[in-house]
């Protein structure tokens, strides 16, 4: 079953290579298809007849539409993320390196990460909510504490940091 929500993100010009360049990083994924701008309407959005509107796409099961929205008054914000929860380190750095290329590097802080289109996203671990509730606060606030200091996280260390 599909979720009834998926993200809609806005972009200039660039939202077929986007689709493509996330496509291209995770391995469960697809564009499913691809809208285009019709004649009408010009006077309003802009836009050449022909050239791409929308494009579909799904990224390990999630629906996304990128939306050619023309202008640059819109522009995405860490307000907003997607977050990707990963099982080990490996899958960890590989998303990092993937969608941190070409991004600002100023934006990575405790798990965030921009893209080189300037959206936000969060590599976590799988075990990271469990080390941050733990009923023992101590614990916890060591791995927080850890967290604050990382660009990218190491489980390695986060794990450390809650056997104190």
């Amino acid at each position: 079953m599909s979720s009834k929500i998926a993200p809609c993100l806005w972009f200039d010009t660039q939202a077929e290579e986007a689709a493509r360049y996330y496509t291209g990083i995770f391995r469960n994924a697809k564009i499913t298809a691809i809208s285009y701008y019709p004649e009408v309407g010009q006077e309003i959005h802009g836009k050449p007849a022909g050239s791409v509107l929308t494009v579909a796409f799904e990224l390990n099961g999630q629906s996304f539409t990128a939306l050619n929205g023309g202008g640059t008054q819109f522009s995405f914000s860490p307000a907003i993320s997607l977050q990707v929860e990963c099982e080990d380190q490996a899958e960890i750095d590989y998303y990092w390196e993937k969608l941190s290329a070409g991004g600002d590097p100023t934006a990575q802080q405790c798990g965030w990460v921009a893209d080189q289109f300037g959206l936000s996203w969060q590599i976590v671990p799988q075990i990271l909510p469990a080390l941050l509730t733990d009923p023992d606060a101590a614990k916890s606030t060591r791995v927080f504490q850890a967290i604050m200091g990382m660009k990218k996280l190491d489980i390695a260390a986060l794990q450390r940091a809650f056997a104190g």
